[in-house]
């Protein structure tokens, strides 16, 4: 077995789901808390992967140039350091916008307004040949929680996912990097944690209610399609993910 760090950047959008699906593959987790004192390691030694997390900070300074958080520059350093040494590597949602950041991508606010609840993504052509992507369906189901998006790509990415409003919704750098802007680990339970007295459904005019039962409605489809996504991640941080995936990995599905 290999040890996979996670950086937890906030305490309401934990491994959950993601985290269950990694241990399935095979990981073992090490859940850092920087939010909760936890320190950022210098480097991955002793690591097989790495996944940030989501959180409610922004990705990119404030004005007076002060950090989403206290520990990003440091992530971002370590986010770097994945890329360049080629350990596997997932950032999901604010996670994804930081990869994006250290390696010069851009990260604002999003002028297409914010992006809340269930919805599909479409796949791009360059997701055929990716390690991760080439099973996933060509339109699937994810959930979307974010005011931020990453606006311009770092300039060595590659789109593999992509919708109307938000053209950025997946990328790799390398060949051992992803970044997914939509939530693949929260279960309706994270959900209903996000919804209770939220100040953004309250600006969209959108029902706590309403919003949570749509999401629990698709939690079974986007299990389907991205627990073996997690499942293969896991399979490449631990070495047993050929590049020729199409005979060495079952089928989405079987």
């Amino acid at each position: 077995m290999g040890t996979a760090l996670v950086i937890e950047n906030d305490p309401t959008d934990d491994p959950r789901r993601l985290g269950e699906w990694l241990v399935e593959g095979g990981l073992e987790l090490r859940v850092l808390r920087p939010h909760a004192g936890d320190g950022i390691p210098d480097d991955l030694d002793g690591y097989v992967a790495l996944v940030v997390l989501g959180g409610d900070q922004h990705a990119y300074p404030a004005p007076d140039g002060t950090p989403g958080a206290p520990w990003f520059p440091k992530l971002e350093g370590l986010l770097r350091k994945a890329v360049r040494h080629r350990v596997p590597t997932l950032g999901v949602c604010l996670g994804a916008q930081l990869l994006a950041t250290a390696h010069a991508g851009l990260v604002e606010r999003s002028p297409s307004g914010p992006e809340v609840g269930p919805g599909v993504v479409g796949r791009r052509d360059a997701a055929e040949s990716d390690l991760l992507f080439r099973y996933v369906p060509l339109i699937p189901d994810v959930l979307q929680w974010h005011t931020d998006e990453i606006t311009e790509l770092p300039r060595a990415a590659t789109l593999l996912a992509a919708s109307t409003r938000y053209p950025h919704q997946a990328f790799r750098l390398g060949d051992r990097a992803w970044g997914l802007q939509f939530h693949i680990e929260c279960d309706t339970a994270m959900i209903a944690e996000w919804a209770h007295g939220s100040a953004l459904l309250a600006e969209l005019g959108y029902d706590e209610d309403l919003v949570v039962a749509a999401c629990d409605r698709v939690m079974a489809d986007v299990e389907e399609v991205w627990q073996p996504f997690a499942v293969r991640f896991a399979a490449l941080a631990l070495g047993e993910l050929d590049d020729d995936t199409r005979r060495s990995l079952p089928l989405l599905g079987h």
